[in-house]
């Protein structure tokens, strides 16, 4: 979940100290599904993401990642015409959940700045019904830029079938205190942010 981060009531992180990458066959069939239907262009990474987001709020926080993954890829092949959902839910011989309808997505901001290494910015506090790559617990913040990726498809459009440009992610470096005051240890956080979701900050 792209916002989970310092969300209240949801107890410590749990995790497995080596922990094997699949527990039972069918997740590493689900894997190697979702992974060839990206290779083959059924559908790109960010429309995968944005049909997990879609699942079902009490659903996605009980499944598993391969789940997760599952149900994307099912939902995807049921909206691109490759499979109904009756026939889907004949061969698994049941109800077989699927996410919920898309929204409108967005394309990229009108007024993108481009920002150096050691540019101060802020975290424009946008909230939107559909795909975005925002983490919640950045909106509105301030950081400094620490470096820039190449472009890649803006994701709020990419996952819609939208037409954008392809725009650079920035390395923004915050501080942990000011993400989540009197709730952490002192400690850098590293996000990368797309330029969309950036502008300079007020007075710099």
């Amino acid at each position: 979940m792209h916002d989970l981060g310092g969300k209240e009531g949801f107890g410590p992180v749990r995790y497995a100290p080596n922990a094997p990458v699949f527990h039972a066959p069918w997740e590493v069939r689900a894997n190697a599904l979702y992974s060839l239907a990206v290779k083959q262009g059924v559908y790109n990474m960010d429309e995968y993401r944005y049909a997990i987001e879609r699942m079902e709020p009490r659903h996605y926080l009980s499944a598993s990642y391969y789940e997760r993954s599952l149900t994307s890829l099912a939902s995807l092949c049921v909206e691109k015409g490759m499979v109904s959902r009756d026939e889907l839910e004949r061969r698994a011989g049941g109800i077989f959940p699927l996410a919920r309808p898309a929204v409108a997505g967005r394309t990229n901001q009108s007024a993108r700045q481009k920002f150096i290494v050691g540019d101060l910015v802020r975290v424009r506090s946008d909230h939107v019904s559909g795909h975005v790559r925002m983490p919640g617990y950045i909106r509105g913040k301030t950081g400094r830029v620490i470096s820039e990726s190449p472009p890649y498809p803006f994701p709020d459009a990419h996952a819609h079938g939208i037409e954008a440009q392809a725009e650079p992610t920035y390395d923004v470096q915050f501080d942990s205190l000011d993400l989540w005051p009197d709730a952490a240890e002192p400690a850098k956080v590293h996000v990368a942010v797309f330029q969309s979701y950036l502008e300079r900050a007020p007075g710099r």
